[in-house]
């Protein structure tokens, strides 16, 4: 064998042997990179989920605040506050109502107690003249 004279299968061996290395190392590289891009997306799905959620709440609100038209509550109080407004003036009479009924009860009854008074006093004069 001649020194300048090389097989063809050495050529390819050395030739192939970093040709598959290097495919290797890019497909780790590949590999690693596909994996971090997903990661970051899910990071930004997640963020932006997020977003979502917090903006969906502040919409939430808003429409729980705006709703009802202010128009309509004030509405509601005017009438409310009739309604009440009559409730007190019922009670009222009969508060007073029953204040009278009391005065008048309280007056029979004094007037029941003297007019027995008065006939306990009669009967006893009654008794003494007989004696």
């Amino acid at each position: 064998m001649a020194p300048l004279q090389i097989e063809p299968t050495w050529w390819i061996s050395v030739v192939e042997i970093p040709v598959v290395a290097a495919l290797f190392h890019m497909l780790h590289g590949l590999r690693r990179d596909l994996h971090a891009r997903i990661d970051r997306a899910d990071e930004r799905d997640s963020e932006a989920l997020r977003r979502t959620r917090e903006d969906l709440a502040a919409y939430k609100l808003e429409v729980a605040r705006t709703y009802v038209p202010l128009s309509l509550v004030r509405e509601i109080d005017r009438r409310l506050s009739q309604q009440l407004l009559r409730i007190e003036s019922k009670i009222e009479e009969v508060s007073r109502a029953a204040t009278a009924a009391a005065a008048a009860l309280d007056a029979a009854q004094k007037a029941t107690a003297g007019h027995r008074a008065a006939t306990r006093l009669g009967a006893m004069a009654d008794m003494e003249d007989e004696a």
